[in-house]
């Protein structure tokens, strides 16, 4: 009976959507937001209390129900969190692996912020409300769901598929780092936690949809100086702070040379037509030339911008002295850096030393849960298989690959030379997404021509 009620009340929202389409896999469309429901409810959230170990188990009690061998799902408890791996074994045992890739942790959510509980899902209006219903429960019980659908189904698979969550992709990502290393046979890796859809601002309706092939590297750069300070009576030139201070403004005022990828090129070309005059016409005009100085001017004066044309510094913490009436011994800075792909850190922090130009301030990388890594390849097999499932689900919208200026578990494949890939199917409103924020929701129109669009997908990257 839930079945029927539910799949009526998804037909009912979708006939008013932005993708008006008939529920065409009701089971799997019900199934995808009952787990996501029971898993926002869980409070994956790193510390004491972390439920990422019941949503591993509630995942899994999904896939073995739905046809996987209870053999083939393994939970691997790591510290205060857990990771799951769940195979589906293919005909062909010689070919690599088709891997989808998610996480079950988020960030954390305080109820006395929200206007709902974080922690206790809501469908109201269309909307999925709750902590992960962006980032990314929906996105992942959408896949677990069309998998359990493919199997449902009757197909076969010629290459294994593995599906696999990580426990703490959003803090120190130490089990992220041990499936890509468990998996790094991969053949290609589906990373449903990135990529995405844009919905129009005033219609609601979708006017573009990017993969992502690529993300910055983030780096962590400690900065001190230090002295032997003394009475405050008695200030000397020498003095920690001013020293480090005048180093920051140095760093602040400086700009890492602009640069374009053929994957940055596309992107600006593509995404160009969606933004204002201004800044499409410097979009358009960096990709055709990465040294035009007006157009750098333009995109480096926009913050969503300036992050993609290159890599991006900035002074995060500063910690210095240690008394009132007492020259400073000690001052520090924090810097974070978000690296374009094919850079190491260690030329990074280099050129930031360079910037510095003072002896005494000393640098040191601290960086932690996070690797080197350059873009994927823009494979034909992959960019083929995407589209046409997009163009399932979309007829003729426009496709093109994107950057991340963030980091995802996509890094950790990368850094073992594995392809991985971007590809959430899920579309929202910019100006409704609120990742990593308060009331956080998603519509749950997505849910049905999602599903449509991974059963494509993983049929021709697994056949």
């Amino acid at each position: 009976m839930r079945t029927v009620i539910l799949s009526s009340f998804m037909a009912a929202t979708l006939a008013g959507s932005a993708l008006a389409a008939p529920a065409t896999h009701p089971k799997a469309e019900t199934q995808a937001l009952e787990l996501a429901k029971q898993a926002i409810a869980l409070r994956s959230v790193r510390g004491p209390g972390n439920q990422t170990p019941q949503v591993a188990a509630l995942y899994k009690a999904a896939l073995v129900a739905g046809g996987f061998a209870d053999a083939d799902v393994a939970i691997t408890p790591v510290d205060d969190t857990v990771y799951l791996i769940a195979r589906w074994p293919g005909s062909d045992p010689k070919l690599k692996p088709l891997v989808i890739s998610g996480h079950m942790d988020v960030v954390e959510a305080k109820a006395a912020d929200w206007k709902r509980d974080p922690f206790t899902p809501v469908v109201e209006n269309g909307y999925l409300f709750g902590r992960g219903a962006t980032d990314m429960k929906l996105d992942g019980t959408i896949a677990i769901a069309s998998l359990i659908e493919l199997k449902r189904s009757g197909y076969k698979p010629r290459r294994d598929i593995i599906i696999e969550f990580s426990g703490d992709e959003e803090t120190v990502m130490k089990t992220s780092s041990l499936i890509a290393e468990k998996l790094s046979n991969a053949d290609i890796v589906l990373n449903i936690d990135g990529g995405g859809g844009s919905l129009n601002e005033t219609t609601g309706k979708p006017e573009y949809w990017t993969w992502q092939g690529a993300e910055k590297t983030y780096a962590d750069f400690e900065l001190t100086v230090t002295n032997p300070g003394g009475h405050s009576s008695a200030p000397r030139k020498d003095n920690a702070i001013n020293q480090l201070s005048a180093a920051l403004t140095r760093i602040g005022a400086y700009q890492f040379k602009p640069e374009v990828s053929d994957l940055t090129r596309a992107y600006f070309q593509q995404a160009a037509k969606y933004e204002d005059a201004t800044t499409g016409a410097a979009m358009r005009a960096f990709a055709a030339n990465p040294a035009d100085t007006a157009a750098i001017a333009t995109l480096t004066a926009n913050p969503s911008k300036i992050g993609k044309i290159g890599t991006t510094c900035v002074v995060t913490m500063i910690n210095g002295g240690h008394a009132l009436n007492a020259l400073p011994q000690r001052a520090t800075a924090s810097i974070n850096c978000r690296i374009f792909p094919g850079h190491k850190p260690a030329d990074i922090m280099a050129e930031l030393q360079r910037v510095a130009a003072d002896p005494a301030v000393s640098f040191k990388d601290v960086t932690e849960g996070s690797v080197p890594n350059d873009a994927s390849p823009m494979r034909p097999d992959f960019v083929a298989a995407a589209t046409k499932a997009m163009h399932v689900i979309n007829p003729g919208l426009p496709v093109f690959p994107s950057q991340s200026s963030g980091a995802s578990d996509s890094m950790w494949f990368r850094y073992h030379h594995v392809p991985s890939y971007g590809a959430s199917p899920v579309f929202i409103k910019d100006s409704e997404d609120f990742s990593h924020g308060l009331n956080e929701r998603t519509p749950i129109w997505n849910i049905s021509p999602a599903i449509t669009y991974y059963l494509s997908l993983f049929t021709d990257l697994s056949k």
